[in-house]
């Protein structure tokens, strides 16, 4: 049965309003949270951009909700190294309950520090070897490594968790897919792509592990007008709209500006699901299913947040566990509870 989640905007929302989020989405019954990992925001509209790993800890402190990065990058602007080391403390600080999200990255957020942006085939490679670097030190050993990318000197992690966080792959294209299967505990991708989710759950061609999970997001903008919601998700969130690999390429939120002009309301309307009707929502959200995700997070688009919790919690998520229940050919399991909420690359 598919669970579905809250993606958590860094982006878009500061601190305090990503922790009221998350006491939200557990009051509303979704099962976990993804959080994710920017220095700039997407265009100047959206307007944030905190720490993520502070963040973190102080999700530990607000929710009993698991938690992932949606997703890191481990390669240009923060070494593998400080990675592992965030990492393993979240997992301490959530009592086992974090999930590592890993990704070759942006250049809006991995150029800042002046290095290269590589092509995505060195990308993936970079990632290949952090994930390599990232293990070794959540074995708790000393660490010396000297590979092609990254160089590790007498490192050991002190603060380790009894259980070291799975480490989840994103994906775009069958490359990265294929790196995934190969080298993640799961995938992480944004398309209801049931061929590239084929490509992680097969493996190198031996049956793959069809154990491990598929996790997905998509955006969503709840309002009670349809044209105020469409207009709401193009004004914040057009880039996710644009073509080809101009996500992974643009270096500055004023360059997604210019770029957003590109993409339509229109466009907008077609993709995102926008407006008061479930039935809308729930289509969108069930492709995913189909599709061969094991959990979902939705992320709701602008400030009309406390209404997105209440319209998911009594009319989306009964609809969602209904259609599972009919998928599955039984009664729904743990539905959610229906307690009020308390508070608000493409390789």
């Amino acid at each position: 049965m598919t669970e579905y989640g809250y993606f958590l905007s860094c982006e878009e929302f500061g601190p305090d309003e990503l922790l009221d989020q998350a006491r939200m989405a557990e009051d509303a019954g979704f099962r976990s949270l993804w959080i994710s990992d920017h220095y700039h925001p997407w265009n100047d509209a959206q307007g944030h951009s905190p720490f993520v790993w502070s963040v973190i800890g102080a999700l530990s402190q607000v929710c009993r909700l698991p938690v992932e990065t949606a997703v890191t990058c481990p390669t240009v602007r923060l070494h593998p190294a400080l990675v592992a080391q965030a990492a393993a403390t979240s997992q301490v600080m959530l009592d086992g309950r974090f999930r590592l999200g890993l990704g070759s990255g942006e250049a809006l957020n991995e150029h800042i520090l002046g290095d290269p942006w590589p092509p995505a085939d060195v990308r993936l490679d970079m990632l290949e070897e952090a994930v390599e670097v990232i293990r070794a030190l959540f074995t708790g050993e000393q660490v010396t490594h000297r590979g092609r990318h990254y160089t590790v000197e007498n490192a050991r992690l002190y603060t380790l968790p009894e259980t070291p966080p799975p480490i989840d792959i994103s994906a775009f294209g069958p490359k990265a897919a294929a790196l995934a299967a190969r080298i993640g505990d799961g995938f992480v991708t944004t398309m209801p792509d049931r061929e590239l989710i084929g490509t992680f759950r097969d493996g190198d061609g031996d049956g793959g592990r069809p154990d491990r999970p598929v996790l997905a997001a998509t955006k969503v903008c709840w309002s009670r007008s349809r044209d105020e919601a469409v207009a709401t998700a193009h004004r914040l969130w057009a880039n996710e709209h644009l073509p080809g690999e101009l996500n992974q390429i643009l270096p500055t939120p004023r360059h997604f500006e210019q770029a957003n002009q590109l993409v339509t309301e229109e466009t907008v309307a077609d993709a995102v699901p926008c407006g008061p009707d479930p039935e809308v929502h729930v289509r969108r959200l069930r492709a995913y299913a189909d599709a061969g995700a094991d959990r979902v997070h939705i992320g709701q688009i602008g400030p009309e947040q406390r209404g997105f919790f209440d319209f998911y919690r009594t009319e989306v998520l009964p609809l969602l566990a209904d259609a599972d229940a009919d998928a599955d050919g039984g009664a729904p399991a743990d539905s959610p509870p229906t307690h009020q909420p308390t508070g608000g690359e493409r390789s």
